[in-house]
């Protein structure tokens, strides 16, 4: 947060919502499009971009290893590739707490050719790589860590691709690791097969970036989740013109807001999205929400029942949009529990703990578990001042308080400009 930016915003109460927000782009889809015009040939011209700390914190990277990335408007990007290695063969790079700037492009920099540091703020360097590190270093990337073993910084030399065919990641941390391997194998022009060792978490980023991959002229071939397998040969090419969709996660607040009390349509996403955080309209019918689609939005209105139906699930394919489910369990008719969630760990924050706390605040009863939360709603939420652990999720996830007809103070609410600068703006607009 700047000297700017306010130490706090005092929230609500908010007696219902009724309107339509038109979503910014997605953030895992803008970085991963970034990336591969990056290192793919031709010039790609990125439209409805998202415009967030994680995708300037990619931005600023790609400029720094010289690649040319420009636009007349903030919402678009014309980026010239280099097709393959990045030009610049020695750079000190700072990526904030954007996993999903660093991750892949600790992958796109192994087999660059040149010597590379790459840091973060704290919590980056508390978030494991080490799955992703083993993976590059078999297939004889030269990788060392500058603190911490298995966490960044990282310090990157010249490796010397090897001859394995196969290579071995985990996963049962982070599907970036994973996501990171696929998009930086096609620079090494070679067949590679990456098989993943225990069950892989959160497969719908994965299928946004083999869907990439494939926009941009590289097939993978699969079998099921346990082994992918990128062609010799395969390039990057330009599609030309792009166009990012709406952001499924950002969706999740604005719909909640409809199912609790009113009715809310976000645009720029729809029954054709590619992002997993679409199956979110799957829990709120469950919790008794009413919920139409179109191609490009989503609407969804407060069912017939005075209350929210309480939910009890595995919510391992959406652990971003699962953190909005654990508050509109506050509004529900019973405990609720979400399972599958060990991800939450490893986020932004330990987000399990972070929800359970704040969850707390406001008069719920939570159970917290290695992999789960429980919640049992208060008869009455109650006024309390949300903590936001520098996590933009948690500052919009507690937004929704204030349709309990209380105020909420919300700490550092300038947090949600990781993914979306705009989000209060947003939610003032349908708010009545």
């Amino acid at each position: 947060m700047n000297a700017a930016s306010p130490a706090y915003l005092d929230w609500g109460p908010i007696a219902s919502v009724s309107g339509s927000v038109r979503l910014p782009g997605s953030k895992s889809i803008s970085n991963r499009v970034l990336l591969l015009a990056a290192v793919g040939e031709g010039v790609t011209d990125i439209r409805d971009l998202l415009q967030s700390d994680d995708t300037a914190v990619m931005l600023a990277a790609l400029r720094e290893l010289g690649v040319s990335c420009f636009g007349t408007r903030s919402d678009e990007c014309q980026v010239t590739g280099v097709n393959g290695a990045f030009p610049v063969k020695q750079a000190n790079l700072f990526l904030g707490n954007a996993g999903t700037a660093f991750r892949p492009l600790t992958a796109a920099l192994a087999f660059s050719g040149g010597h590379y540091q790459m840091r973060g703020v704290k919590r980056m360097h508390e978030r494991p790589i080490g799955d992703l590190v083993d993976a590059l270093r078999g297939l004889g990337a030269q990788i060392d860590y500058l603190g911490e073993t298995g966490f960044p910084p990282l310090n990157i030399q010249p490796g010397q691709p090897s001859g394995a065919h196969n290579v071995t990641v985990s996963g049962a941390v982070s599907s970036q690791f994973l996501t990171a391997l696929l998009m930086a194998l096609p620079l090494l022009k070679a067949e590679r097969v990456v098989e993943v060792q225990g069950d892989l978490i959160s497969k719908p980023y994965v299928e946004i970036t083999l869907n990439m991959m494939s926009r941009f002229g590289v097939s993978v071939e699969r079998d099921g989740w346990r082994s992918f397998r990128v062609p010799a040969g395969a390039g990057y090419a330009s599609p030309g013109t792009l166009y990012v969709e709406g952001d499924a996660s950002s969706a999740s607040y604005f719909l909640a807001a409809g199912a609790i009390g009113g009715t809310a349509r976000v645009q720029g996403v729809g029954r054709g999205s590619i992002q997993g955080d679409v199956r979110f309209v799957e829990v709120l019918e469950r919790m008794g929400a009413r919920v139409t689609l179109g191609d490009y939005w989503i609407e969804c209105s407060r069912g017939p029942g005075p209350k929210l139906k309480a939910i009890d699930g595995d919510f391992n394919h959406i652990p971003d949009a699962a953190m909005t489910v654990a508050v509109m369990a506050l509004f529900a008719d019973g405990p609720s529990t979400l399972r599958n969630i060990a991800s939450w760990r490893v986020k932004e924050t330990d987000r399990i703990s972070a929800m359970a706390t704040e969850l707390r605040k406001v008069g719920a009863e939570v159970e917290e578990g290695a992999d789960y939360l429980r919640v049992s709603p208060p008869s009455r939420l109650k006024s309390a001042t949300i903590d936001t652990y520098d996590d933009h999720r948690m500052a919009m996830c507690f937004s929704l308080v204030a349709l309990a007809g209380v105020q909420v103070r919300i700490n550092d609410p300038a947090c949600v400009n990781k993914t979306f600068p705009e989000f209060f703006q947003a939610f003032s607009s349908i708010a009545t």
